[in-house]
């Protein structure tokens, strides 16, 4: 039984896993889970439920090191040998500036749509950029913590709400209707990029120990209370991924109006139906859903990425001191000018850091399972998910690998 100075304890422990879920319910979730229940109905439902239970355990081990040991993630890569890092700093310098990129665009478009008055995207851009930078810069990581958790709440009361009402409107698509199958090679793409950032990229479990060793500066945390936020924020990201594929098969799966698949131009077009469905008073309520779901993902970016980048450039060498202010500045202006320069190549380029994600998810997932430390115990049923989540992820990587080979001309 948990006491009541238990309960507080976790409570005011809170953070590291609710920023994590802020960070993962952008992209994978808006975009991708919603567009899987556009496309699909309910067929990919199981599917995205799976992927959360096997990518589990290696988001947890980030956690659970960190714990541990009193220190991120990057240095247990750094103990296993610089090559990881090389390999990590590499994944992470192009989905920094490509991820950036992406919601940062996605966010001012949807901030745009949602405005009475007409302001250009690219202004937009800069005005979402500077505001999470101010809060950022001096706000640092309490303030992240704070933005967050107000973030959550409001997006979680939000989405559940919509998809309350659209399952009290029922279902659009007409009764008999089937629709297409994901189970074909030209759907193959499609699940690769869902999987990669389902529920987000694996290298966010080096961003959640970040956020974790900053939240101990703040005050002491137990293994329990880091573990109970952990599993608070991974489990709330996966039931709001189930979520919003309720909503697109609620709302858009079985329509006669085409599903376009551009991420800024997918969400408006939710939000245009979610009118037509529901009513036009409920168009406010899903573009603040849409829009608070895009700039929790931003801000969250911003942030992990450049602690992130800052720790594995100091301990490969490149840079003596924190330089967290520099890697944020500098992965910002970077971002900006790959929409200012390649705006009408940002969908293939985020589909790129997708597909990136999703082939090296066993990679780091294998390295997150051996930096467990000796001394701590792992339960039988936490191995052997680790082991099949493994051998799944790997399955699944090698037959695309495969599949990619044999589709060439």
């Amino acid at each position: 039984m948990v006491g009541k100075k238990e309960w507080g304890g976790r409570l005011k422990a809170l953070g590291p896993g609710v920023l994590m879920a802020t960070a993962a319910i952008g992209g994978s979730h808006l975009v991708a889970s919603t567009q899987a229940g556009a496309l699909f109905g309910w067929q990919l439902i199981w599917l995205i439920l799976l992927v959360n239970i096997l990518k589990y355990p290696f988001f947890r081990f980030g956690v659970e090191y960190t714990l541990a040991n009193n220190e991120s993630l990057l240095s247990g890569y750094a103990r296993r040998g610089k090559v990881y890092l090389y390999s990590f700093m590499l994944l992470n310098i192009v989905s920094a500036v490509v991820n950036t990129a992406g919601v940062l665009l996605l966010t001012a478009s949807l901030l745009q749509y949602a405005l009475p008055f007409s302001v250009s995207v690219t202004l937009l851009c800069w005005i979402v950029l500077a505001l999470c930078l101010v809060i950022l810069l001096l706000g640092h990581y309490r303030a992240l913590d704070t933005v967050a958790k107000i973030i959550m709440v409001i997006l979680t009361l939000t989405t559940i709400t919509a998809a309350g009402l659209a399952w009290q409107h029922g279902s659009n698509a007409p009764i008999g209707y089937v629709g297409p199958s994901p189970w074909q090679l030209s759907s193959l793409g499609f699940l690769v990029a869902l999987i990669g950032w389902m529920p987000a990229p694996i290298e966010f479990s080096a961003i959640t120990s970040q956020w974790l060793l900053a939240k101990q500066q703040q005050r002491s945390i137990t293994r329990g209370q880091g573990l109970f936020d952990f599993n608070l924020g991974f489990w709330t990201a996966a039931t709001l991924a189930l979520v919003f594929v309720s909503l697109g098969a609620l709302v858009q799966y079985g329509t006669d109006q085409p599903i376009t698949m551009a991420s800024a131009a997918f969400a408006q077009q939710l939000v245009d139906m979610y009118a037509q469905t529901i009513g036009n008073w409920a168009r406010p309520l899903v573009a603040t859903i849409a829009f608070l779901c895009m700039f929790g993902t931003t801000i969250t970016v911003l942030d992990g990425y450049a602690r992130t980048l800052d720790e594995a450039s100091g301990l490969l060498g490149w840079q003596a001191g924190s330089r967290q202010s520099y890697w944020l500045i500098v992965q910002s202006c970077v971002g900006m000018g790959v929409i200012l320069f390649f705006k009408s190549a940002l969908g293939p380029m985020v589909t790129f850091a997708m597909t990136l994600a999703f082939l090296t998810t066993p990679v780091f997932a294998w390295l997150n399972y051996r930096v467990m430390p000796r001394g701590l115990a792992m339960s039988l049923p936490l191995r052997l998910l680790s082991w099949v989540g493994f051998a799944y992820l790997t399955g699944f990587t090698l037959f695309f690998l495969l599949s990619k080979i044999t589709m060439a001309p």
